[in-house]
């Protein structure tokens, strides 16, 4: 048995695996092909033995991307399309092409709905398409700003620097969306909570103290009477609130798909109230890195700004662009003609006219990108300090007119009786 033992243990050790690789020679040619070793390790000391530099290496079929859908499937993440940003940037820096770099993230990515984007993208740049068009077919992963902004890279030639600065506008972005969610989380909790227990309250609690209040012939306070005012309407009328909120809700959201509504909804993202600033601020930012990224490339400044106009993701900050691009057309200087508009603020203004005046444009409005990206994180901060209070203080309040509606008819109650 020992023997038999010693003779299963070595046909184990002798057993081989087939590992499916991709890595690139030494003259930065991608190279894709399977070997066979009796371990990982192994099969990356054989390949690096041959002079490959290993991207990817995994057992046949341990992660395959293949089959049909899942119902429940989600789409690509905000994480994962910056890391195909940044990866995509990488590859393309060192060499290799547009179609050989996203086959390799196609077999590297885990995501099975992002790698079947990619595989029909990497069909469309076959069949000659560029690869912004080919973006546009998957919105749900590849929103409208992130492909204009390919087409810039791509018309430009600075595809690689596009798509780092697209990585860098995502995480800033995505760090910003998690601390809010981090910061409105409480207020949340608190919030349903109170909900839920003014329910109870109004439905179990409220109802047999105001029948005992009623027979013993005293009158209810005026917070007890509009709550249960209130009750009533809700209890006859919810049902046609909520249709009309759910009716208005749609309306608006056909209205903001128009033309018009869409350029009344960006005027009120940059007038609003605290935020108003934050997202203006954040979308000259980024109208300043795409002149600089833009005007590095060689391009006239005409055709900067009808780039920029496409890409700049409000369609107020856009038509700005596109009059001011008309007026450098007629001869006028970039800086005087974008002083008339009041959507630049004076920073990038004066710093416009300086860049013009010393032949340093590009840097000039990048250090405007930096400042404004300075700002907004300060804001940011602000903003998010201001929120939890604010719906500690409203909860707060409602929860005491709740309680007080409650309560005084209970100690009012029990002076009767004691009378």
């Amino acid at each position: 048995m020992r023997a038999c033992g010693r003779l299963f243990g070595c046909a184990r050790k002798d057993i081989e695996l087939d590992y499916e690789y991709i890595g690139y020679t030494a003259e930065r040619r991608v190279v894709k092909g399977k070997i066979a070793a009796t371990g990982e390790t192994e099969a990356g000391n054989r390949l690096a033995a041959s002079g490959y530099q290993i991207l990817s290496l995994k057992p046949v079929g341990g992660a395959a991307i293949s089959g049909m859908p899942s119902f429940f499937e989600k789409g690509a993440k905000p994480e994962e399309i910056i890391l195909f940003s940044r990866q995509l940037a990488l590859l393309l820096e060192s060499g290799v092409g547009i179609v050989q770099s996203l086959d390799l993230l196609k077999i590297q990515t885990t995501n099975k709905a992002l790698a079947r984007m990619l595989e029909t993208v990497i069909s469309d740049l076959r069949a000659g398409n560029p690869l912004s068009v080919a973006l546009e077919k998957h919105p749900k992963a590849f929103n409208t700003m992130y492909c204009k902004m390919i087409a810039v890279g791509e018309q430009t030639g600075q595809l690689e620097s596009v798509l780092r600065n697209l990585a860098t506008y995502s995480e800033q972005s995505a760090a910003a969306a998690r601390k809010i969610k981090q910061a409105m989380t409480y207020p949340i909790v608190v919030l349903v909570l109170a909900v839920v227990v003014g329910f109870l309250a109004v439905t179990f609690i409220l109802p047999p103290i105001m029948d005992m209040f009623k027979t013993l012939g005293g009158d209810l306070p005026l917070m007890t009477k509009v709550l249960i005012a209130f009750v009533t309407f809700m209890g006859s009328y919810g049902v046609y609130v909520m249709l009309a909120v759910l009716v208005g809700c749609l309306l608006l959201y056909m209205y903001v798909r128009t033309p018009g509504g869409a350029l009344q909804k960006d005027r009120f993202m940059l007038k609003m109230p605290v935020l108003g600033r934050l997202n203006l601020i954040n979308t000259l930012a980024r109208v300043c890195r795409s002149i600089t990224i833009l005007f590095r490339s060689g391009l006239p400044l005409p055709e900067i700004l009808k780039l920029t106009a496409e890409s700049s993701g409000n369609r107020v900050i856009s038509k700005a662009l596109m009059d001011v691009e008309a007026d450098i057309v007629k001869g006028e200087g970039f800086a005087s003609a974008m002083g008339r508009y009041p959507e630049f603020l004076p920073l990038m203004v004066e710093m416009t006219r300086v860049g013009e005046e010393t032949g340093n444009l590009d840097n000039t409005l990048n250090i405007v990108a930096d400042s404004f990206e300075i700002e907004s994180a300060d804001k940011l901060q602000t903003v998010l300090g201001m929120i939890e209070p604010a719906m500690t203080i409203i909860i707060g309040l409602a929860v005491g007119f709740l309680a007080l509606s409650i309560f005084v008819p209970i100690y009012s109650s029990m002076s009767l009786i004691g009378g």
